[in-house]
């Protein structure tokens, strides 16, 4: 295959692959004893191999490996054993499609040369990202800088909730329970919390009176969780409120919530620096391919495109 007829197999490719990805895997019975498994086999498999051949054109197992590595890591884990042979069913439909309509001359069409072309830069704009994104690593002091600026992003809540729900509430209704009103959500919140400032026990009370079912058969224990995996306004109170103190009724789209923080930490600069890596490497990233934006130099018509 020359240069452009791989670059057009890689594109149809990786959209066959990620559509086969996104399936429920096809059942297969099991192996019988002693086979052996199928990445033990392909390996005895040399490089120079043809693996593939359609018509006049012939793939070697190191230029189908080629193509594999190209594609997103979702969809190589998914072609793992059986599931490298589909690929490989799908590229040979594709490639002996293609290699009819080259017979019927429509390569030569003006608008699907242009297409083609169209093609081939979606695929080396995703070549050199991967390149960029792989060779681009925030280095100490960056991580440093970020960290010093974004230190409340490292913190860390271990906390207890009781849910009141209400009438639409995002929480399912518990078995039997009323469909309480806004109002007599509240009331009963704040009931609750009084008997929990006066000395109840707070597991206690939640196995019995929580209707987050999930949380309520442990005590109300939430674990602990960081910055953007509760909704706004609990977050909110878990991450300002007094370590061991009840709240007031805090309200969100699942109720009313009686938060109770046991414990607040923060991780080490060693700590967050894999989370820091995933924040920078992609904005790293983003910033190079933006640049190369600006040194190309790109006008668009306002008149046609608008603004």
């Amino acid at each position: 295959m020359n240069f452009l007829q791989t670059s057009q197999c890689l594109f149809v490719f990786s959209l066959a692959a990620l559509a086969m990805a996104q399936q429920p895997p096809s059942p297969h019975p099991p192996l019988p004893p002693g086979t052996p498994a199928a990445p033990a086999a392909q390996s005895t498999v040399p490089p120079e191999t043809v693996v593939l051949t359609v018509g006049t054109e012939k793939l070697t197992r190191a230029q189908f490996e080629d193509l594999l590595a190209a594609l997103p890591e979702n969809v190589r884990s998914s072609a793992a054993g059986r599931g490298k042979r589909q690929l490989a069913e799908q590229l040979a439909e594709v490639m002996a499609i293609a290699q009819e309509a080259r017979k019927r001359k429509l390569d030569q069409n003006p608008a699907i040369q242009q297409i083609i072309a169209l093609q081939v830069d979606q695929v080396l704009a995703g070549v050199l990202a991967r390149q960029i994104n792989s060779d681009t690593k925030p280095d100490e002091a960056a991580m440093h800088a970020y960290f010093d600026q974004h230190k409340s992003e490292f913190e860390r809540v271990k906390a207890s909730h009781i849910l009141i729900r209400f009438k639409g509430s995002s929480a399912p209704a518990r078995p039997g329970q009323k469909d309480l009103t806004d109002e007599e959500a509240l009331a009963k919140a704040q009931d609750i919390r009084k008997k929990l400032v006066d000395g109840a026990d707070f597991a206690v009370t939640a196995k019995a009176e929580s209707d987050d079912t999930g949380s309520g058969s442990k005590g109300g224990s939430l674990g602990t969780f960081g910055h953007g995996q509760m909704v706004p306004p609990f977050e909110q109170a878990a991450f300002t409120l007094p370590l061991n103190q009840i709240s007031e009724p805090v309200k969100s789209q699942f109720g009313y919530h009686i938060i109770k923080v046991e414990e607040r930490t923060s991780k080490t600069f060693e700590e967050a620096k894999p989370d820091m890596e995933k924040q920078l490497g992609p904005k790293m990233t983003r910033d190079a391919l933006d640049n190369i934006k600006k040194q190309a130099q790109v006008t668009i018509d306002d008149t046609y495109f608008g603004k």
